[in-house]
């Protein structure tokens, strides 16, 4: 394994990509300690620790822990997420967009230009919720060391300039270095909170937080950890293979031999994406809840706004399965925006290609398409499994508040309908992401050292021997 790590710092293409990666990811955990001016960094984090096991702790664990700091990077990369989110769907409703789409690389700079422009003004949307939230509330006033007037265009420009240099950043790492930029800030994020994580899951064991089930409890949670991070590991190298036959042909003057090969289609081709995705659009009106518009009453506090937010809260009946359907629903939506059938069954006909028993062509792609609606539809009850799950022991699923039917669950355990209280970071979420980037980097740099004619990190990946050390 030592060898195979060196290798990378042998090649200097992948060893400058891999450094430059490790570099602006550096600068992304510096800029997470650079607090925004005019803050009470105590009073603030005494507020989120209040309320960990809300809505706030989730967007918390996207930003990093930003945050509930304040840092320059608070707002994270949820912006761009949502910018990312609104385009991606309109290239499916509205036509010129769509057609811009297809123009190619003209087309899609085009469109990232403009979603870089929609991050920029929800920056400043958010920012300025954020503001009015700490200098309007009663909470906030403890918050905020200086006057409002001054706090409030501070805050927002300085957010507003975070969330663009994370954009930069994200962009920056998927160009020229290696892996997914935002999926590996959204990663490095979520490691550096887990110390803390564990720091908080041991001061609940040492002083008997939940009683004599503390024992049971903890055995339970690193159980499920174990098995939910093998769970992950064996459906994302999961694939559906479809048998592809190509005929022989003539190409010029050669004749191509003929021979036989697979169609591989991931059973979670979309990846971390589906859960990001519906996190951020769930968790988005809950960000505003704190907000004051009438008076001193916070949106949450108010006759129409509150039950609506109480209902779509983390935990509630109501929150798990509109995030059940986000789930199931942007799975289907971010797999039919990168994999098309009718591209596939057009090319396999050039080069001959054919699915033994079924007719080249438009039968062909419908082929491909059943097959890939039945296996996205268990990627994405994958999903809602690692998400879900989890959930019960962190924060609960409160059955006993749905209505006309919620007395019947008055008798659950406590643990079902109020969780054991731990941390987001043991979650099916925070989990998924890890393991899910993680793989998929590792995957990337196994590939530059296969193509290199090196060894990978996987005992079935290495047919080359790697060469020695300059």
């Amino acid at each position: 394994m030592f060898e195979k790590i060196a290798n990378i710092f042998r090649i200097e293409d992948l060893r400058k990509r891999v450094l430059f990666t490790l570099g602006l990811l550096a600068i992304y955990r510096l800029g997470a300690h650079i607090p925004t001016p005019g803050i009470d960094a105590k009073q603030l984090a005494q507020f989120f620790n209040n309320n960990s096991g809300s809505a706030l702790g989730l967007v918390d664990l996207f930003s990093g822990g930003n945050l509930r700091r304040l840092t320059i990077f608070a707002l994270g990369i949820m912006p761009y997420i949502t910018a990312s989110i609104i385009f991606q769907l309109l290239t499916v409703i509205y036509e010129p967009l769509a057609k811009l789409q297809k123009e190619g690389e003209m087309g899609r700079r085009k469109i990232t230009q403009w979603t870089r422009y929609v991050t920029v003004m929800l920056g400043i949307v958010q920012s300025t919720a954020i503001a009015l939230t700490l200098t309007n509330t009663q909470t906030g006033q403890s918050m905020v060391t200086i006057s409002k007037w001054a706090f409030i265009p501070m805050c927002v420009l300085t957010l507003t300039a975070g969330t663009a240099f994370i954009m930069w950043l994200g962009e920056q790492i998927t160009e020229r270095g290696i892996g997914n930029g935002m999926s590996l800030l959204i990663f490095t994020g979520i490691v550096v909170g887990l110390p803390r994580g564990i720091e908080e899951l041991y001061t609940k064991a040492t002083t008997n937080a939940w009683g004599a089930f503390t024992p049971i409890a903890l055995l339970i949670l690193v159980a499920l950890m174990v098995a939910v991070v093998a769970f992950i590991i064996y459906v994302e190298r999961s694939e559906r293979r479809i048998p592809v036959q190509y005929a022989k042909r003539i190409v010029g003057r050669r004749m191509t031999q003929g021979g036989a090969t697979h169609l591989p289609l991931k059973v979670n081709s979309g990846g971390v994406m589906p859960v990001i995705f519906a996190s951020s659009i769930l968790s988005a009106p809950l960000l505003f809840a704190g907000m004051s518009f009438f008076g001193s009453a916070k949106l949450q506090d108010t006759t129409f706004f509150g039950p609506i937010l109480r209902a779509i809260a983390p935990g509630e009946p109501l929150y798990e399965l509109l995030y059940i359907v986000a789930i199931i629903f942007f799975a289907y939506f971010y797999i039919s925006i990168v994999f098309r059938p009718d591209d596939i069954a057009d090319n396999m006909r050039k080069y001959g290609g054919f699915i033994p028993g079924i007719r080249p062509g438009r039968r062909t792609s419908d082929f491909i398409n059943d097959v890939l609606t039945r296996i996205t539809l268990v990627g994405a009850v994958y999903l809602i499994i690692i998400s879900i799950i989890p959930t019960l022991l962190i924060s609960g699923i409160h059955f006993n508040h749905i209505p006309l039917i919620g007395a019947a669950f008055e008798h659950l355990p406590v643990w079902v309908t109020h969780g054991l209280g731990v941390n987001f970071y043991f979650g099916g979420t925070s989990l998924l992401i890890v393991v899910g980037v993680a793989m998929d980097t590792v995957q990337q740099i196994e590939s530059q050292l296969i193509m290199r004619h090196y060894d990978g990190f996987s005992p079935k990946s290495g047919r080359i021997r790697g060469r020695r050390s300059w």
